[in-house]
């Protein structure tokens, strides 16, 4: 039976400063759990950690995360370390290591707050995605059963399945009529099996999207294959506008664009959206393209590289 996403991302407390992890082999890309589920873990300690040992600090959200991809993480178990780095009164910041058989594979500063409490100057601006996107769906249900949208349909040629396995988690809408630029990815993301996406989700949202080199490989080459990529991150950046509900939301918009790809490596800018528009997270990426045989190619002297 496959893990559910709250079981893929599900930490344990073994001592104060100490979690554990299990990181699923359906939520792997190749034979290394994705990136955004491993984001997501490191929320979700996070969120055990300001509500059991620094509780006190009464700051139950993340409004920051900084992620570095030191190695390549693997299926099974995995302990994640936090270091309390500094406890203030506003906002607080924590340090976590993540390690398997003894290797220190990723590590991040995540800053908490409470934003419910939070106060100071809010201001509108004039930003909106540019260029626009394809009309939002006009009836969610409707959509999600029969793919009536006229500007959304589900992607069902998903590109390597058995290799992509975390994309058969993920029920994911395209723009029917193609998406309105180059280098840029729209979708309409919902969790395949129906639970819904809470702020802990969003390390993963915001990691998750179709091939945004795709229609650029196309536009360049005369052979059109794309070959078989792996994008493996090197850094995540996260900051999170938005609290969502307790009992979460369906659907989250995600608009994902490239400014450069050059030797093998490129940035990823991520706006996530509400279905009311509202931005829920933005997100930076540095990201490797390389081919696919780096995922799997065995790891040598327990201190495996990307």
């Amino acid at each position: 039976m496959v893990a559910s996403f709250v079981e893929a991302t599900g930490v344990t407390a073994v001592d104060s400063h100490t979690y554990a992890a299990k990181f699923d082999t359906e939520w792997c890309v190749g034979s290394v759990p994705h990136g955004g589920v491993v984001t997501s873990v490191f929320l979700r300690v996070a969120a055990t950690h300001f509500c059991t040992t620094l509780a006190a600090q009464n700051q139950p959200h993340t409004i920051s995360l900084h992620v570095e991809f030191l190695r390549r993480t693997q299926e099974g178990p995995a302990k994640l370390v936090v270091r309390d780095v500094k406890l203030g009164r506003q906002t607080s910041t924590i340090h976590i290591t993540l390690s398997q058989d003894g290797r220190e594979e990723v590590v991040g500063y995540l800053t908490q707050s409470n934003m419910n409490t939070e106060a100071g100057v809010s201001l509108r601006t004039l930003w909106y995605l540019h260029p626009p996107s394809r009309p939002p769906p006009l009836d969610f249900p409707k959509l999600f059963v029969g793919g009536e949208d006229p500007h959304w349909i589900e992607q069902t040629n998903r590109p390597s399945p058995k290799f992509r396995k975390v994309s058969n988690r993920v029920r994911t809408f395209l723009p029917r009529e193609g998406q309105v630029a180059l280098g840029l990815v729209d979708e309409w993301l919902r969790l395949e099996s129906g639970e819904r996406f809470t702020n802990e989700s969003i390390g993963f949202v915001s990691d998750h999207f179709a091939s945004v080199i795709e229609g650029l490989w196309r536009n360049e080459r005369s052979d059109t294959r794309l070959p078989p990529f792996w994008y493996p991150t090197v850094a995540l950046n996260l900051d999170i506008k938005k609290i969502l509900p307790p009992e979460g939301v369906e659907w989250l918009f995600v608009r994902v664009r490239t400014k450069c790809i050059k030797g093998g490596r490129m940035d990823l800018e991520v706006v996530i959206l509400d279905q009311m528009g509202e931005i829920v997270a933005l997100s930076h990426h540095v990201v490797l393209v390389v081919g696919t045989e780096r995922n799997l190619a065995a790891r040598r002297n327990g201190q495996t590289k990307i």
